[in-house]
């Protein structure tokens, strides 16, 4: 099973294994990602599932849609390049390794 980790900004891990085709918003919910509310229950109405995904990795992990940039622009922490909604994407055999960075 293809794994994903979550860096905070305190130098705290946590790496888990996640299913294929689960949102990365529901896998941080089940492994209690600090930081990672999914309010909206990964509805694309909310950006409390506001992640950075890593640079060696944004190719992969696909571009942000009109909808989903919009949402960015609600976030507390300031939306940068990398910023996404992790409710938005969904885990792949490809993003196998992922690093995710979560703002706090």
């Amino acid at each position: 099973m293809p794994t994903v980790t979550w860096k905070m900004a305190d130098g705290a891990e946590i790496t888990a294994e996640v299913a294929v085709g689960e949102s990365l918003m529901s896998a941080a919910l089940d492994n209690d990602v600090p930081y990672v509310l999914g309010e909206c229950g990964g509805c694309l109405a909310c950006a409390t599932c506001h992640v950075v995904v890593d640079d060696a990795w944004r190719d992969k992990t696909g571009e942000r849609d009109d909808t989903e940039a919009s949402m960015l622009e609600f976030t507390e922490v300031e939306s940068t390049p990398g910023s996404r909604l992790s409710c938005q994407i969904t885990m792949t055999e490809e993003l196998h390794g992922l690093v995710l960075h979560v703002p706090e």
